[in-house]
Formats: structure tokens, C-alpha cells, sequence
């Protein structure tokens, strides 16, 4: 598959406002590299520039690939440095999501947009709040956590950075904690999780969980495709073995 039929075919609501600039210098640092003349392979694209006033939540897969793109490369370098493991965790998510081929193309992307300074993460996260629905934005803060601690410890700054995106993207502290609780060992994790304090009832507790489940269910993200279940049944999974962490402990 060719990079312009890729690009131009996967895009939607996120070619245009600040992400569509970024995108933009990323794949004009990618023609610049090119050496072998090819460039008119690029041009596919250009026709099918959208603006960010499309239908709200109009989220298409290439939208929330590309978010997370731009996303991972701020929190990857908010510790200082690019760790090679968070490197190979992106490409091996893409790999595991889209295939070897087109997780190639994205990655080349990935390593152009990772080079650029300056990078709105305000603007970036505004515009995907705007156009992005609220499961597809809690399936983001669960990757970039992921990528984070690919490296086997979520630094301080990669939780600071994640944070104030799951704030510009609207999201709620509890959602936030919760998220964040799957990728910690601590004894109260599991009611994290849950988003309950460990002093609620039985009752609160089944209340919550089924609140959860119905959140983080898989079906909630089918619109952005099969290739991203997996990173839903993952939050899914998790919220299920809180649930039965917790009965084992308090014995219901």
C-alpha cells in the first residue's frame, strides 16, 4: 500500500486545525528524505485535506491512529529522552493493530512527527476533544500509559504529561485515576479502578462495577474498527479482575 493511498484513505476530521499542520510538516520531512524521486506518490492526499468542522464525533480509525501518534511522541520525550522500549512498544502496537505493512507507514510518521518542537499539546488535545467521542478518548490515555510504561516505570513526568492531556481532553479525574490504577501495583488499585473508596458497600461495589463494565466494553470503541478491540478488551479485562479482587477480599 502506498504511503498517499494510506494517509489520504485513513484520515478524516484530523487533516485540518493543528493536527492537520503537524501531519503536513511530518510528511514534507518525509518527501524531503525521500531519495528516490518518488514524490508524486504523495500527492494522493492532497484533495482529501478535510477541515475540523465535520460532523462531531465523527471519529474514523485513521483519526485515533493518527491522535495517538502525536500524543505518544509528547510523552515520550517528557522524561527528556526516547527510550528505544517505548519506541518498539508503539511500533509493536501498530503492528498488532493494523498489520506489519501498514504499521511501517505509520511508524515512518510517527519518527517525523517525533522530531518536531513545539508541539501545541493544548491545541492538539482541544481539537481531538472537540471531534473525538469520550470512549475513543479514555482508548488514548490507556495507550499512552502503555507506551509510558513500556519501559517498565511511568515516570513522573510521563504520568505530569498524561495528565494534563486527560485534562485538555476532558477527562474526568475519576476516569483519569482508573486508567491510570491499571498500570500501578497498589493495594487500593483495584477500587481505583472501580472508582469507589474502599469504604463502600456491597452493594455500591456491584454498582460500580457494572457502571465500569458498560464504560470500558469493547463495543464502545467498534466504530474505529476490529484493529482496536484489543486495547478495549485489555481495560475490559481489567476492570473484571478488580471486580473479583475485591469479592475475593471482602468475601461476597
Amino acid at each position: 500500500m502506498g504511503f498517499s493511498k494510506w494517509i489520504g484513505g485513513a484520515l478524516g476530521w484530523s487533516f485540518g486545525g493543528p493536527i492537520g499542520a503537524i501531519i503536513g510538516v511530518a510528511i514534507g520531512s518525509m518527501i524531503d528524505a525521500m531519495s528516490n524521486g518518488d514524490s508524486g506518490n504523495f500527492t494522493g492526499h492532497q484533495g482529501q485535506q478535510r477541515q475540523h468542522h465535520s460532523a462531531i464525533y465523527n471519529t474514523r480509525p485513521g483519526d485515533f491512529e493518527v491522535s495517538l501518534l502525536i500524543l505518544a511522541s509528547i510523552v515520550i520525550k517528557a522524561d527528556g529522552k526516547q527510550d528505544q522500549r517505548e519506541l518498539d512498544f508503539v511500533r509493536k502496537q501498530f503492528v498488532s493493530m493494523y498489520g506489519k505493512e501498514r504499521a511501517n507507514q505509520a511508524f515512518r510518521l510517527f519518527k517525523n512527527i517525533a522530531k518536531q518542537k513545539n508541539i501545541s499539546t493544548r491545541q492538539v488535545c482541544l481539537q481531538i476533544r472537540q471531534m473525538m467521542d469520550h470512549p475513543s478518548r479514555l482508548q488514548l490515555i490507556h495507550f499512552l500509559f502503555g507506551i509510558a510504561k513500556a519501559d517498565g516505570l511511568v515516570t513522573a513526568d510521563e504520568e505530569q504529561q498524561i495528565s494534563i492531556m486527560a485534562g485538555y481532553l476532558g477527562i474526568s479525574s475519576l476516569d483519569y485515576e482508573s486508567i491510570k490504577a491499571m498500570f500501578y501495583r497498589n493495594s487500593d488499585n483495584a477500587y481505583k479502578i472501580l472508582e469507589i473508596d474502599k469504604s463502600a458497600s456491597v452493594n455500591e461495589i456491584k454498582t460500580a462495577y457494572r457502571k465500569m463494565a458498560k464504560k470500558y466494553h469493547p463495543d464502545k470503541v467498534i466504530h474505529l474498527g476490529e484493529a482496536h478491540k484489543k486495547g478495549a478488551e485489555e481495560k475490559f479485562r481489567q476492570v473484571q479482575e478488580a471486580y473479583e479482587q475485591i469479592q475475593k477480599e471482602r468475601g461476597f
